[in-house]
């Protein structure tokens, strides 16, 4: 009896064991499926739609611009003799309503003239309203609180498109005095929301056209190739077809929906994952550097130090002798001027290769500068070949 308990025990303990060892071999298994899969897919990949990628050959905006007045200014409008073509254009509408001032003394200072600009949209229809842009082409200062006139909006073929009127708003404030004046922002320009009435309408048909060409935003091979993909395992057949970096081809004629646009509106929210650039952005008027999330470096040392320029001048005034008045009084210039170089306290940094864009940053960082410095110190790095991405300067 002994006996065989001890080889149940025995047996059990085995297919414990075996037990064990299956179900760690399973786990070991999903995890390294699991780092496979994650592995493939790139932590920084962002998903957009496909309307927010491309644009649609054929389907865009118009731009509209016209000349017109703006009243009701507080004083703050145009010098009728710096700009004679205020008073002409206000003249000649005072005529058409029925009122004559020629040759009278007309000096108003609440009149100025402006250039309205709009952009008319695709598939706008007559009666429509759009925002309108005001901004001041004379001497006037401030457009805060004007009313502009009845503008005719025209685009490059001379034809009237819009209707544009309304009370403007004006982004900005001037504070005047006898001895000083302090602007904050643009009083000269301002907007009218929804200040524009469609007159006419541009003639277009998405259905005449069987192929559509989606333009890229940005134009890339990689991204292009995406998009292609995404659309033909979306639709289940061979419906686009990249021709370069900045095209994809539609066949819309193998489109299962019954008119091109209910195949855009399926079409443009489908996601794709688009491929970025490896670029830096800087910006030496406020300091500001933008990089992208493939920028590498590669091993590179650096030292960074700064140059002070000190001069003074501290010119003397030596007084004529009271016992001699043949001499005047001069003034002897005195100069003191010095460079004085910053010890760097880091030293030479040595920025290690850099595989993502925390450990760019961790690099750069490790200098102890400020933006300024850093934008020099990658645009060396960029000279010296070891920045391993497009250098924008703005």
């Amino acid at each position: 009896m002994i006996r065989v308990k001890k080889s149940n025990r025995t047996f059990r303990a085995h297919f414990h064991e075996k037990l064990e060892a299956s179900i760690l071999s399973r786990l070991l298994g999903a995890v390294l499926l699991f780092l496979m899969v994650f592995d493939a897919v790139p932590v920084h990949a962002v998903q957009a739609r496909i309307k927010d990628l491309v644009n649609i050959a054929g389907v865009r905006g118009n731009d509209l611009v016209g000349y017109g007045l703006v009243v009701g200014l507080n004083g703050t409008g145009d010098g009728l003799r710096n700009s004679p073509f205020t008073e002409e254009a206000m003249v000649n509408i005072l005529e058409r309503l029925g009122i004559n001032v020629t040759g009278e003394q007309f000096r108003p200072k609440n009149v100025a003239a402006v250039l309205v600009t709009a952009v008319l949209p695709p598939f706008a229809r007559n009666g429509s309203q759009i925002d309108v842009t005001v901004s001041a082409i004379g001497d006037s200062k401030s457009l805060l609180g004007g009313t502009l006139i009845m503008t005719p909006l025209n685009a490059a073929d001379g034809q009237i498109y819009a209707v544009a009127q309304g009370s403007i708003i004006a982004g900005g404030v001037v504070a005047e005095g006898d001895a000083e004046t302090t602007t904050q922002g643009v009083p000269t320009s301002g907007g009218i929301p929804s200040g524009a009435r469609i007159e006419r309408e541009i003639e277009f048909s998405l259905d005449q056209n069987a192929l559509l060409n989606l333009a890229l935003r940005e134009p890339d091979f990689t991204t292009a190739v995406r998009i292609e993909k995404a659309i033909n395992q979306h639709f289940g057949t061979q419906l686009a077809t990249m021709t370069d970096s900045g095209t994809v081809q539609l066949d819309a004629g193998q489109s299962p929906f019954p008119s091109v646009a209910h195949l855009l509106s399926e079409l443009e929210n489908i996601e794709v994952s688009p491929a970025q650039k490896a670029r830096v952005v800087v910006d030496h008027r406020s300091g500001t550097i933008v990089l992208g999330a493939d920028v590498r470096i590669s091993r590179v040392a650096v030292a960074q130090g700064n140059l002070t320029l000190s001069v003074q001048e501290e010119p003397a005034v030596i007084s004529a002798n009271p016992f001699f008045p043949d001499l005047d009084t001069i003034i002897v210039p005195r100069t003191d001027a010095g460079i004085v170089e910053e010890n760097n306290a880091a030293g030479m940094a040595l920025i290690e290769e850099a595989v993502a864009l925390e450990d760019v940053i961790k690099g750069l960082n490790a200098l102890g500068v400020g933006a300024r410095d850093t934008i020099d110190i990658l645009k060396a790095i960029k000279a010296a070949g070891a920045l391993h991405a497009e250098f924008v300067v703005q």
